[in-house]
């Protein structure tokens, strides 16, 4: 192939992946920091409602490795959001406790999270399943993704991503992956192919992250958190792997093979474009009718005290 084909077809696939990102747009639902803030997702065409857990398709590309991803916390930023599973079209809210809007502390020197902090699309991590090599059962959330690319993402944003590496987190006895990609537009994208590239270009990144997670519920009086594999982060084969795992573990959701409600959660699998799963609903549906129109108001302000530092004694150096 000469080098203006080659050229050529680069620029055709950046194209492409530009073009699936602007696919979706965001309703917004309050003010954000509000217990009735929401963030749905729409298609940009016609405005359409779609799951970010069930309609959002899982590969952008898969011939060449490249993902969606969900962005639920921007970078630097301390809300705790994240796709509702139980909410009918999933939209993302912040996590709330005893009544109260959970945000992460700046554990010093991390200021909120690190990188831009979301979830792959038709993924589950199925807590009826124990995983051979953690031991334990999966956590009931899509797959978790932290982005590491220099861009500030927006919450709701699709991202097209790929995969370098994984962690396994073992958050209160649950399986809790934690999947390294990088933005596919960022510029040290060619370079980052595997979890070692991480170390050689981003020095320092892997093992940050690995205390962020390890440490980040101290400040609300819980204990550290403790990782699979002595904390070492897996290659892209392995993270692969796990990601194909729990894209099938999604599907047996959504088409009713595996219980969406049991005597300990409820999930919705209401979708707008998997016709003939048993949560399909159509635009005319009252289901669909009822999500409210967009509404956004400015941001609520925020406790002051959400920006305390901590400084974690333990932390590992």
């Amino acid at each position: 192939m000469s080098l203006p084909t080659a050229l050529r077809r680069i620029s055709l696939h950046s194209r492409h992946l530009s073009s699936m990102a602007s696919q979706y747009t965001t309703r917004q639902i309050g003010a954000a920091n509000t217990l009735e803030h929401r963030v749905f997702i729409e298609k940009t065409s016609d405005k359409t409602v779609v799951s970010p857990f069930h309609d959002i398709p899982l590969f952008a590309d898969q011939n060449n490795g490249i993902l969606n991803m969900i962005v639920e916390v921007p970078r630097w930023t301390n809300a705790k959001l994240e796709i509702s599973k139980e909410e009918a079209f999933n939209p993302i809210k912040q996590d709330i406790k005893k009544g109260r809007l959970r945000f992460v502390r700046n554990c010093f020197p991390h200021h909120g999270y690190i990188w831009n902090y979301g979830a792959f699309p038709q993924t589950w991590e199925d807590p009826q399943a124990t995983h051979p090599e953690t031991k334990a059962k999966g956590d009931n959330d899509p797959l978790d993704v932290c982005e590491i690319g220099e861009q500030v993402g927006y919450v709701g944003q699709v991202k097209q991503v790929k995969v370098l590496g994984i962690m396994a987190l073992l958050d209160e006895g649950e399986t809790d992956w934690k999947v390294i990609v990088v933005d596919v537009n960022d510029p040290l994208a060619s370079k980052l192919n595997d979890i070692e590239d991480v170390e050689n270009n981003l020095p320092g990144l892997i093992r940050a992250t690995n205390e962020w997670f390890r440490i980040y519920k101290i400040p609300d009086g819980k204990p550290e958190n403790q990782f699979a594999f002595s904390g070492e982060a897996k290659n892209k084969k392995y993270a692969t792997e796990i990601i194909h795992e729990c894209h099938e573990a999604w599907r047996k959701l959504i088409t009713g093979e595996s219980p969406a409600k049991t005597a300990s959660y409820e999930l919705s699998i209401r979708n707008t474009s998997i016709s003939g799963s048993p949560g399909y609903t159509a635009k005319t549906d009252a289901a669909y009718q009822s999500v409210p129109a967009d509404s956004r108001k400015p941001a609520a302000p925020i406790d002051p005290a959400i920006s305390k530092w901590f400084y974690i004694s333990s932390a590992q150096v």
